[in-house]
């Protein structure tokens, strides 16, 4: 008997390995990867393209009244063994990772009619199950039906060396202090505001991968997923 298919939900705070993770697990289980955050990403960046938000200001009515002209699509790369975020048929994969775009994402998610239009997105895509979901809201709003519910933390301190060597890596000029300082802004906010904010799940299962290796993290996280599946 062929094993069921499930929704696996991964939430918790920014740069926890959430989407490093979510890849793996789906690239073994043959599942639909999706990347919220990288959709509320690409929202920002159309947001700063047409000027309506930057650190002084957000023109909210006006990026509302432009919802429908975004047009969200993830196409595999072959090459990177992942999809990639595509903003009105443009590829903005490397745009969206910037330090600059993350100070401004928070602000932009918090947007009630943003999180409406993406979370109806995200909900379609994983109608048929077998989809791997990583974000802050997809066990408790996205998905509260989803088999297997994971809620990723670390220490701040932690996650904030992470994200500085993945965007030294990437070529990005940056310092440790300003990705400790947007680690801890955004943790801020994306816990207190006041739609769909960051909170585990009750049935929730936490990990804190603050002192694991990626191959013990994949190897315990897929045991749990094997059992869900299984049951």
């Amino acid at each position: 008997m062929k094993p069921k298919k499930i929704t696996i939900a991964i939430d918790g705070f920014s740069s926890t390995g959430k989407s490093t993770i979510a890849k793996q697990l789906a690239k073994q289980l043959n599942y639909l990867y999706v990347d919220t955050g990288a959709m509320y990403r690409a929202v920002t960046l159309y947001a700063i393209q047409l000027n309506y938000v930057n650190q002084d200001k957000l023109e909210k009515d006006a990026l509302i009244k432009s919802l429908d002209e975004i047009n969200l699509t993830f196409k595999y790369n072959e090459k990177l063994s992942f999809s990639e975020m595509y903003l009105n048929g443009k590829n903005v994969e490397q745009e969206i990772r910037t330090i600059e775009l993350s100070k401004l994402v928070s602000k932009v998610s918090a947007i009630s009619e943003v999180r409406k239009k993406l979370v109806e997105q995200q909900q379609k895509m994983g109608e048929d199950k077998g989809v791997v979901m990583d974000g802050r809201d997809i066990g408790t709003v996205v998905f509260p039906d989803a088999e297997l519910k994971l809620f990723m933390t670390a220490s701040p301190e932690k996650r904030a060396t992470r994200r500085y060597k993945e965007l030294l890596e990437k070529g990005h000029d940056v310092s440790y202090a300003d990705v400790l300082e947007n680690v801890q802004q955004r943790d801020y906010l994306d816990s207190t505001r006041e739609d769909s904010p960051l909170i585990k799940a009750d049935d929730a299962i936490e990990f804190d991968n603050s002192d694991m290796g990626l191959k013990e993290q994949f190897e315990r996280i897929y045991q749990l997923v094997l059992i869900k599946r299984n049951g």
